[in-house]
């Protein structure tokens, strides 16, 4: 019996949802797991719609709001995995959805995605760089830049911040002799996880684009950053996923990884992992995007899961997004380091009164012989703003 079938045999006979899973597994020769995934969804489809039934008007107009938020993503019911209900400290219904992954579900888009990757994948030769005397790694670190946000500046603003970021770095470290480029990607690049409009953990998020859009427009800008560098110097792009971009993360790395695989000017680390290490010389980094560990615990994190990069290295440290702000910890002689964001306020954070003073980009000089020796910043406020004369 096909997962449909089941579907449809909880929904119409409903003395079935009462069955345990072993019996309906062994009645319907299928797996237990199948069962326990079919009962959970049209468990979850009756208590949505007994919440849609409800006559006070309060909660029905908050079921019209979800039917219309599916609506709005082109999802069913089908489609919807688990609902959360819950009340704000104002008495305002909440809730968050989880679909049913639909990456491997969407065969069009998965066939034109990998269609525009065939046709910018040829192999290209590598570039001729001026060999460094005084080398040194210029890591440019632009985390939770939260694309498809919803912010008072509008979609376009972000993608125009970042590659002003990127270039004004790069202007600023002239004099450098820079042997390779740094750039971590992710650490919350992406506002949400896309057809859910919500968090990996399923936290609602206001998107200013559809999920095809925020995707694609994403693995773009991205890409427009990694090639201009690329003219310059190598590049070594580390994927860093985020609490609200854990999977499409990972998918944007593939994308990248597929673009990029005979490129031998570019490199991707695409990892299974979610803490990723980078060794230069002396210097040793971890990247995290830092909601889960705690930082006291890093450096012993490290060590344990690294020891022979550890035992190589003199100076190391480890660099975290999620906070929006810049923050600096030493533990037995390891950073911590959270780096700020160029990402505007949404409206939420506004009300929460989570206000930044400075909305910044950094970048990092590594020197291969003698550690960080220092870091060089821009600032969002100072882009289009003419100098006096």
């Amino acid at each position: 019996m096909t997962r449909d079938e089941i579907i449809e045999k909880l929904r119409t006979r409903k003395g079935y949802l009462k069955k345990g899973v072993e019996f309906l597994a062994k009645k319907w020769e299928v797996d237990s797991a199948i069962i326990k995934d079919c009962k959970k969804l049209v468990t979850s489809e009756e208590w949505v719609q007994e919440r849609m039934n409800n006559d006070n008007g309060h909660e029905l107009s908050q079921s019209q709001a979800f039917t219309k938020h599916l609506l709005d993503n082109g999802l069913t019911m089908a489609d919807v995995k688990s609902v959360k209900f819950w009340q704000n400290f104002n008495g305002e219904q909440r809730y968050s959805i989880v679909t049913h992954n639909q990456w491997h579900e969407q065969p069009q888009v998965k066939e034109e995605l990998l269609d525009y990757i065939r046709t910018r994948s040829a192999k290209v030769k590598k570039i001729k760089y001026t060999k460094p005397k005084d080398p040194v790694l210029y890591e440019i670190s632009l985390p939770d830049i939260h694309y498809g946000k919803i912010t008072d500046e509008g979609p376009e603003a972000i993608e125009e911040h970042y590659m002003q970021a990127i270039i004004d770095l790069h202007r600023k470290a002239d004099g450098l002799e820079i042997d390779r480029f740094l750039l971590p990607v992710g650490n919350d690049g992406l506002n949400s996880e896309g057809m859910s409009r919500a968090t990996t953990k399923g936290t609602p998020q206001q998107d200013s684009m559809r999920w095809r859009q925020s995707f694609r427009g994403y693995w773009h800008l991205v890409t427009k950053a990694i090639e201009y560098l690329a003219q310059f110097a190598p590049v070594d792009v580390v994927v860093v996923q985020g609490n609200h971009d854990f999977e499409r993360m990972f998918y944007v790395g593939e994308v990248l990884d597929a673009l990029y695989h005979n490129n031998k000017n570019i490199t991707i680390d695409n990892g299974l992992d979610s803490r990723k290490y980078y060794e230069y010389g002396i210097n040793m980094i971890m990247f995290t995007h830092g909601d889960k560990e705690k930082s006291a615990e890093l450096p012993l994190l490290i060590a344990t899961e690294q020891p022979e990069m550890w035992s190589r290295a003199k100076v190391r440290e480890i660099h975290c997004g999620h906070k929006h702000k810049e923050m600096l910890n030493e533990y037995m002689g390891t950073k911590v380091r959270f780096i700020p964001s160029i990402c505007a306020n949404d409206n939420w954070h506004k009300t929460q009164g989570y206000v930044g003073t400075l909305r910044c980009g950094q970048a990092f000089i590594w020197s291969k012989n003698r550690g960080l020796e220092g870091y060089l910043q821009t600032n969002v406020m100072n882009y289009g703003v003419e100098e006096e004369s």
